[in-house]
């Protein structure tokens, strides 16, 4: 395997440029789309390299329940720097998969309580509450999809901006935008590399809901009044893998987008352009990335197989 196995560790730093230059230049649809499966794709194949480092490392640990045959130099070798990468990675291994499971359960959790607390509530769409907190977000999953919003925050917005609300947050739910950010947010936690890219996701998919509002609306100034309303006096969304008018991304440059042109629909810019150098680093990145702990897992497997003991 040699320096293979580590490679797919920090080769998420080539998915760094891209981040920014999606938010400027990309569709937030296409955007949005990009970044979220290059973060799960290096996130896996980060995991399975931990995953194997650790073997390695559980091997040199006395009372170790795995075959001693795995523990033989043969099996060490493969790995460079065994003796520090292998101790390291079971730690390491420990922290990401308690991180996961934890993101996991709080977005499972927050969305079983809010369900349970709109049983009572009739609609089939907009559960609106009488609450002194402002807030809107976007409910998936249940018996049905809803748009969860405070009397609070519809008291202070004009017809045209209410209508602008809930035209968002029904494109969080139709795009299925919870889905990509808890992708995101748990690549984040498999690699810390990658929080660029669930920063960005964060922002493209509210950018992507604020076009199809604006779209839906006919009225880009509209959504973008509606926008900076709601962050000047919203709380947000309960949880980050939920998505919200005002939830993530910095609400200036979501206005400033909106008072200009509509992006363009094209999926991928020209390789002749930094942003298409950018997309096209970033998936070279996510190959090298996917080769290397294939390569890995079965040189490893292998190297296993011949070292068990028949």
């Amino acid at each position: 395997m040699g320096v293979f196995v580590l490679l797919p560790l920090v080769l998420p730093l080539t998915a760094w440029p891209i981040a920014r230059l999606a938010e400027q230049h990309l569709h937030p649809r296409t955007a949005t789309r990009l970044l979220t499966g290059v973060a799960a794709v290096m996130a896996v194949c980060s995991t399975v390299c931990l995953g194997l480092l650790m073997v390695v490392g559980t091997a040199q640990l006395p009372g170790n329940p795995l075959p001693d045959g795995w523990s033989d130099p043969e099996v060490r070798a493969a790995v460079p720097y065994d003796e520090v990468a292998g101790k390291v990675a079971i730690p390491a291994l420990c922290a990401v998969l308690t991180a996961c499971a934890r993101t996991l359960w709080r977005h499972g959790r927050v969305r079983r309580r809010a369900h349970r607390a709109l049983a009572g509530l009739r609609g089939t769409e907009t559960a609106v509450l009488p609450d002194d907190v402002p807030y809107a977000y976007a409910l998936p999953g249940g018996r049905r999809d809803r748009v969860v919003v405070s009397t609070a925050l519809l008291e202070r917005l004009e017809p045209g901006e209410r209508r602008a609300l809930f035209a968002h947050e029904r494109a969080h739910l139709a795009a299925r935008h919870h889905r990509f950010l808890l992708a995101v947010q748990m690549a984040a936690r498999a690699n810390p590399f990658l929080r660029p890219l669930r920063t960005a996701v964060a922002y493209t998919a509210e950018r992507w809901a604020d076009e199809e509002a604006a779209r839906t609306v006919g009225s880009r100034r509209t959504v973008a009044r509606a926008i900076g309303k709601a962050a000047l006096v919203s709380r947000g969304t309960p949880v980050a893998t939920l998505a919200g008018l005002a939830a993530a991304g910095p609400v200036p440059r979501r206005v400033a987008a909106l008072l200009g042109p509509a992006p363009a629909a094209r999926r991928l810019p020209s390789l002749f352009t930094l942003a298409g150098l950018a997309v096209w680093g970033a998936a070279a990145g996510t190959a090298v990335s996917a080769m290397s702990s294939a390569n890995s897992a079965v040189t490893m497997v292998l190297i296993l197989y011949a070292a068990t003991p028949l």
